[in-house]
């Protein structure tokens, strides 16, 4: 079967007046890129793709809602975003908060994340308990603030930060040992 591409607009046109076509189009010109978004807040696959189809489900229900500002994919993985976050909420996983006192003791850690495979990062992060793994995402890669992390999982600034600094430093081993000694010179 031959995959047309629409434009952004006309998918959206189509998707704002219920065309089953255009959402199966828009899904499946996104559907890659949003399953890596969801891959990165939980646990496997599997769960990964619950939570896209459950995303594509708001997404298709809320498309009227979209005002244009932004960008339509930026919008949609907004949404997957928001989706993964209730997904962990309703399957009521501990945090594993560390105690603030713990994130003052832990430098701030930059990466390069150049020497280690896309794939590979992935199965590092995918390694983290689900509270780090979740604050570490928002802050690292979707670019929320502390405040904006506490207010969405119900956790104080201080806990996220917590968070932050224990997911890095677990991070930075799981590098260490995945890469050796030579890139600990690197960072170091």
């Amino acid at each position: 079967m031959k995959l047309t591409q629409y434009r952004i607009e006309e998918l959206l046109e189509g998707c704002r007046s219920g065309n089953r076509k255009m959402q199966e189009a828009l899904y499946r010109q996104t559907c890659a890129r949003m399953l890596a978004v969801c891959l990165r807040y939980v646990k496997d696959m599997a769960e990964a793709e619950d939570v896209l189809q459950t995303g594509y489900i708001k997404v298709f229900q809320k498309v009227k809602e979209y005002r244009g500002e932004g960008s339509f994919e930026g919008w949609i993985r907004r949404i997957m975003v928001n989706t993964a976050i209730e997904n962990y909420r309703k399957n009521l996983r501990s945090m594993n908060v560390a105690p603030i006192e713990d994130a003052a003791e832990q430098a701030s850690i930059g990466f390069d994340f150049s020497r280690l495979g896309m794939q590979d990062l992935m199965k590092i992060i995918q390694k983290l308990a689900d509270g780090y793994r979740l604050v570490f995402n928002m802050y690292a890669i979707e670019g929320y603030s502390h405040k904006e992390i506490a207010e969405t999982l119900g956790i104080s600034e201080g806990a996220s930060k917590s968070q932050l600094s224990r997911a890095r430093a677990i991070l930075r081993e799981e590098i260490i040992k995945m890469e050796g000694i030579n890139y600990a010179k690197y960072t170091g």
